[in-house]
């Protein structure tokens, strides 16, 4: 492990040992990482800088260096901090089927993509993850334990999911943006092509129609979730038929 993965292994792993040098120390690693999400949340990932987390907590930047050396750390334990262990379920209730678990796991972590949507860019690509985030992960796995699927399928169908609520959570936050709805406005202008060439485009006017009467843009959520659990569900059942004597 080189000098960088073992820093980052250390911030995000523990232990956490104080500076040595220097007056008392007036800050904590989750101070700081908190300092850099409300900026994160209200104005975006490239906004965050060691100057401007240094001046919300009313310190020099060298003071801020003496508990995370650059940007990249500070953007993992602001990520570490923001996803945090998964939750736990609900005490006395039984935690019910695989497909059930997965279900609420990914409405969990859909809920806290949306409410820090600059987590998208700071998960992109390998890097170190911390102990709660990686929770996450352990979570979706355990879900599958006897299902007969594989450990790397299991790991691969929790992946899936991720990819599934990064685009909803891509989705939702291109629709909020500063300038308006852009999907409703491209939607409208598609809609407009599709009814002025209709003739050349038969199956896309019948599906615009369709969505049109049951808001299908409302239903991407839940028709991905549904269709890459349904699929699942058929691989399951296979592996156990296969099994049958």
């Amino acid at each position: 492990m080189d000098s960088e993965h073992a820093e980052m292994v250390r911030l995000l792993w523990g232990p956490h040992s104080r500076p040595a040098r220097g007056p008392r120390p007036t800050l904590d690693l989750p101070r700081i990482a908190r300092a850099g999400i409300e900026i994160a949340d209200a104005e975006g990932l490239a906004d965050v800088s060691m100057r401007r987390v240094a001046e919300r907590l009313g310190v020099t930047k060298m003071a801020l260096y003496r508990y995370v050396p650059g940007k990249a750390q500070l953007v993992a334990l602001m990520v570490e901090t923001a996803i945090g262990p998964c939750p736990a379920p609900a005490p006395g209730r039984p935690p019910g089927g695989w497909r059930e678990q997965l279900e609420a796991w990914a409405s969990q972590l859909l809920a806290l993509f949306l409410q820090h949507s600059w987590v998208l860019a700071a998960t992109v690509g390998p890097r170190v993850q911390g102990p709660g985030e990686l929770s996450w992960l352990e979570r979706a796995v355990s879900a599958l334990d006897g299902t007969g699927l594989t450990g790397a399928e299991r790991m691969d169908a929790a992946v899936l999911l991720v990819g599934h609520v990064r685009g909803i959570t891509q989705q939702a936050h291109a629709a909020g943006g500063p300038t308006g709805d852009p999907e409703a406005q491209l939607g409208a202008i598609l809609g407009d092509l599709i009814q002025s060439h209709g003739e050349s485009y038969p199956a896309l006017t019948a599906a615009f129609a369709s969505a049109a009467e049951s808001d299908g843009r409302d239903q991407a959520w839940e028709f991905g979730l549904q269709l890459i659990l349904d699929g699942l569900a058929a691989l399951i059942d296979r592996r156990a038929a296969s099994h049958q004597p």
